[in-house]
């Protein structure tokens, strides 16, 4: 059975806080990045460097997007690991995934040449832009093993519930690619290839300062050489590679999801496209703050089933999930009053405008009925529950889809807005279901360290 250890109630909220708020810090850095890119190429003779950065961007945001399913595997492994006070095992998780992270990063150097093919035979773009982006996705593809590695130090340090050193790797490799994209750029006159040369530099940069973090941090703890019989265990192995698997369906599903929105949408024309496309925006803001509680929850209740505490466990849900709540009716309270002065910021575009505000209550309610989403996710990945997850997405999509069809043929616009509220709605409701089994499984197993093991 679990343990129930005495609450510490007044400890949690500052427990989530501590993890959240440098998450959320370090979120806010991304959109600086993409504003800086657009300024240096903005000031290049023609619209077709920014057209090259914004394909090239798209195509790594997918690609990378698909494989951050090694950050939330390993935050979850890790902080199990750490509840369980398992040292070798904690050292065990991280070099396990980077040496996923490496594999993958192979694969992705190898297939170059057919992957960018793939990505730039859908994407309908001049041949101008074509040639500019080609040479973005050639020099950029070279920073996907430090890409991917970061995405297991930073998930690591998240599970050993130390945020402070992600933030301050977020920070770094973003100001270096700033610095970088100003000096290549607009000193030396490389244009679009300054640009991806900057990224590169920047996450192998970054990469750089995260082994020396971990090798600060596992100096005097463990004694000994590595001890690959452990790293490389089967089982282990097996246990990694299933949980990264169902992470990456389920990341999968989700990116098909709004990738099919946003084409279903440029269906009913290229106002209404840009008109979504500025509406969305609502919704990524609000996610940069509710993700962090995600994460929050990802190390918090790993940790909990690491050391099969039921009462850790219980508070972590609720604490999280709350201050989750809070930030999602204040994102909604404030949409509701500033919308219209955030659509009007976003585009100056009359036309556009018009469509936005007509569908703009959507978007504002977007934050509330999301959250819960996002909070589930953070809670069966850190207890490492991937199987449920994925089938909780898949069945989302199917349901989301079905909806969708039924209601554009309907209402149009609104009907896409409406399946894409239940899609979050059936998000979280697939996992909802399923959570009452997840305690129950914890607790007659004493924990979920040893279920997924034999799941």
């Amino acid at each position: 059975m679990m343990r129930r250890t005495p609450a510490r109630r007044s400890g949690i909220h500052g427990d989530v806080w501590r993890l959240a708020g440098p998450i959320i810090i370090s979120n806010l850095s991304v959109p600086l990045l993409g504003a800086v890119d657009t300024a240096v190429v903005g000031h290049l003779p023609g619209p077709q460097y920014l057209g090259a950065v914004a394909i090239g961007a798209l195509i790594f945001s997918f690609l990378y997007w698909g494989f951050g399913f090694l950050r939330m595997g390993t935050t979850g492994l890790t902080a199990q690991a750490v509840g369980a006070r398992d040292e070798q095992e904690v050292r065990a998780v991280l070099y396990r995934a980077l040496l996923v992270g490496v594999v993958l990063s192979s694969v992705i150097l190898i297939l170059q040449r057919p992957v960018g093919w793939l990505a730039f035979a859908l994407i309908d773009a001049s041949r101008q832009v074509e040639v500019l982006a080609s040479d973005y996705f050639a020099i950029r593809v070279w920073g996907a093993p430090a890409a991917l590695a970061n995405y297991a130090v930073l998930g690591w340090f998240l599970g050993r519930q130390n945020a402070r050193i992600p933030l301050l790797l977020q920070v770094v490799t973003n100001g270096v690619n700033i610095v970088l994209d100003l000096w290549f750029v607009l000193g030396l006159g490389w244009g679009v290839s300054g640009v991806a040369a900057a990224t590169v530099i920047a996450e192998f940069a970054g990469l750089a300062l995260g082994v020396l973090f971990i090798h600060r941090h596992l100096r005097g703890r463990l004694t000994g050489n590595v001890d690959l019989s452990r790293i490389l265990d089967p089982a282990a192995v097996a246990r990694t590679v299933a949980v990264n698997r169902d992470i990456f369906l389920r990341t999968l599903c989700l990116i098909f999801a709004f990738a099919y929105w946003t084409a279903e949408s440029a269906k009913l024309g290229d106002v209404t496209l840009a008109a979504n496309t500025v509406l969305l925006n609502f919704l990524t803001f609000a996610a940069y703050a509710l993700d962090g509680f995600a994460h929050a929850a990802e190390a918090l209740i790993g940790k909990a089933c690491g050391a099969s505490d039921r009462s850790a466990f219980s508070r972590a849900v609720r604490t999280s999930m709350l201050w989750a709540a809070l930030f999602a009716v204040s994102f909604t309270a404030f949409y509701a009053v500033a919308g219209q002065h955030i659509v009007a910021l976003l585009t100056d575009l009359p036309e556009v405008r018009a469509v936005a505000l007509t569908y703009l209550p959507w978007a504002v309610v977007l934050p509330i009925v999301s959250v819960w989403a996002f909070a589930y996710d953070g809670i069966f990945i850190g207890a490492t529950r991937t199987r449920a997850l994925r089938n909780g997405m898949g069945l989302a999509l199917l349901l989301y889809l079905v909806t969708l069809w039924v209601s554009r043929d309907l209402w149009e616009n609104h009907g896409m807005w409406l399946a894409l509220l239940g899609f979050m709605i059936y998000r979280a409701v697939a996992l909802a279901v399923q959570y009452p089994a997840l305690v129950r499984d914890m607790a007659e197993s004493g924990g979920a360290l040893r279920h997924v093991a034999s799941d």
